[in-house]
């Protein structure tokens, strides 16, 4: 009785599949309970059974302990948050926190939108988005990001951007669509089903035929379950991504971290990546008749509007400055190149001196600068039609870069090129301090697009970068790497994998960890299926007897079960 009810519900499983025109490998373990029915080996059958079962049980396990640092991401989204008003503290929903919105974040509890520490530092466990095991102590004005835990005093909260558009929002929406994909290795299960099915059954029917014994076509039936396959890649592959995830990288989907394990060259964007993305204004030269403070507000109002780097440092710098902005209008941004619009009543035009002159007509902006100063970044401005100023900004190359790199090397990486927007003499610079394979400059987004594929013919490209820019050239690689969960949108958008932090340290890691998930996928499915298909063979040549094989087979897939949780460590 026992195995006809796990018969049946099996049988419902394999025509729900069916009608979806998906054809699966349980169809040979219910192909052997029916076998051990008809030949009248109850034994067999309940053995059949209740291993299936069993195996069931273990899956689920198996996977629930692979996605448990994933899982535990969702877990810790908070729900409501302690607000203050003119009345005292209030308890809100967090959908109802907005941008100024005044929070305390008392001890133990995580910090549900991102925003400036008001008062007294704050010292928070930020374990959950970064991996690391030590608290960080955040000063006055600085950014603290959600999902961060206060592990020391209470501490007030001013919000900077709403739930939805803060940092451990983004990263939940990327692990549910991480949680919902299959790898390609996964898939490769269910293509694989019916060659196996097949195989199984003119093994069972030759064996039944030469030997004349209905016993033997049993005895390879029940020792026929591929479960190396069905088991063992998703839980080295989702093991793989757990691992990932805790060490600050979320890798959308299974596939992502296969064709990381394979990836052979490296693209990688300057601005935000390789260096900090934080440039600073060192100087603004200004044209006859104008003055500093009018080009850099002008710039900055505009500037508003655009969510690159450098456009983030001019508004930063005026803001400094005690600047009044203006709110800008009838805007069109040139990811990577520039930015026009309105700023009170005059048309500004801000971005590089091709872009500049080309849209506004104006004289040749580098005609402004030194031969020196001709190799900053520099951003142009012109107003109504005129040349304005350049603004001259600095952006230092992150510490750990050169380290970084070695150990991209160090984990497979041939090639790494430089692909940048900015001028070329700059990412010449700094492609030849961080020793890199290639440099180009001046690039637009179509231009990164085109690296990407002329790349691709010497192998899988893997493409880093933070902005809008940077978009199309994540989409167009094998892998999309984006710099920052909170980053750019578009950019996490089109990425596979999305670094929760902005350090590239993690992603040398992360590529390890894909080595290791894949190798332990492929020995697990190839030493798996070499003992099901031996033990094949025995049964049906008579060596094993149906209730000897059920047991062999289970104690195979227990084992490659088991081999498969390795890559959690």
């Amino acid at each position: 009785m026992s195995t006809l009810m796990v018969l049946l519900s099996l049988l419902h499983e394999i025509f729900s599949a069916l009608r979806r025109g998906d054809v699966g490998l349980d169809i040979v373990a219910a192909l052997s309970m029916s076998a051990a029915i008809a030949f009248g080996e109850p034994l067999a059958g309940n053995v059949v059974g209740l291993m299936y079962a069993g195996g069931q049980l273990l899956e689920d396990y198996a996977e629930g302990r692979a996605r448990r640092e994933m899982t535990a991401l969702m877990a810790r989204v908070s729900h409501s948050a302690m607000r203050y008003t003119p009345s005292g503290l209030e308890e809100v929903a967090i959908g109802l926190v907005r941008p100024g919105d005044r929070l305390l974040i008392r001890q133990g509890e995580v910090v549900p939108v991102d925003g400036l520490v008001s008062g007294d530092a704050a010292s928070l466990d930020m374990s959950a988005l970064t991996g690391e095991s030590m608290p960080r102590r955040i000063p006055r004005d600085e950014e603290v990001l959600s999902g961060s835990t206060c592990v020391g005093a209470p501490f007030d909260l001013v919000a900077s951007r709403s739930a939805a558009e803060s940092t451990y929002a983004g990263i939940v929406r990327l692990v549910e669509a991480a949680q919902s994909a299959k790898a390609p290795m996964v898939r490769l299960a269910d293509r694989f089903a019916m060659g196996f099915l097949l195989l199984t059954v003119a093994m069972a029917s030759g064996a039944w035929f030469f030997s004349g014994e209905p016993v033997r076509a049993l005895s390879v039936l029940v020792v026929a379950t591929p479960c190396p396959l069905i088991l063992a890649v998703p839980v080295a592959i989702i093991s793989g991504m757990s691992r990932a995830a805790k060490i600050g990288v979320l890798v959308k989907n299974g596939g992502m971290l296969e064709m990381l394990a394979r990836i052979r060259t490296a693209i990688l964007d300057k601005t935000g990546t390789l260096t900090h993305g934080q440039a600073t204004v060192i100087d603004v030269v200004t044209a006859p008749g104008f003055s500093a403070d009018q080009v850099l507000q002008a710039a900055a109002s505009l500037d508003q509007a655009s969510g690159h780097v450098v456009a983030a440092a001019l508004v930063h710098a005026a803001n400094g400055r005690g600047m009044l902005l203006a709110k800008p209008e009838h805007v069109e941004e040139t990811p990577g190149t520039g930015i026009a619009g309105q700023v009170d009543g005059k048309s500004v035009v801000v971005g590089g001196s091709g872009f500049v002159q080309r849209l506004s007509g104006c004289e040749n902006p580098r005609s402004l600068l030194s031969p020196a100063a001709r190799s900053a970044l520099t951003v142009a401005v012109a107003i109504d039609g005129a040349l304005a100023g350049v603004i001259l900004l600095k952006d230092g190359i992150r510490a750990d870069a050169v380290s970084v790199l070695a150990q991209l090397r160090m984990a497979g990486i041939r090639r790494i090129v430089l692909a940048s927007g900015d001028r070329t003499d700059i990412a010449q610079a700094v492609g030849a301090e961080l020793g890199m394979d290639a440099v180009l400059g001046d690039l637009t987004p179509e231009g990164k697009v085109a690296v990407v594929r002329a790349e691709a013919r010497n192998g899988a490209v893997m493409m880093v970068g933070d902005g809008v820019n940077d978009a199309p050239a994540l989409a167009a690689a094998d892998i999309g790497v984006a710099m920052g969960a909170r980053g750019t949108a578009s950019s996490s958008e089109a990425a596979g994998i999305v670094l929760l932090v902005d350090e590239l340290g993690p992603l040398a890691k992360a590529m390890a960890i894909a080595r290791r998930s894949r190798g332990i996928a492929l020995q697990s499915v190839s030493v798996g299926l070499a003992l099901s298909l031996g033990a094949m063979v025995a049964a049906a040549f008579g060596y094993l007897k149906p209730v000897e094989g059920a047991v062999l087979q289970e104690i195979i897939d227990v084992a490659v079960i088991l081999n498969a949780l390795r890559a959690l460590r």
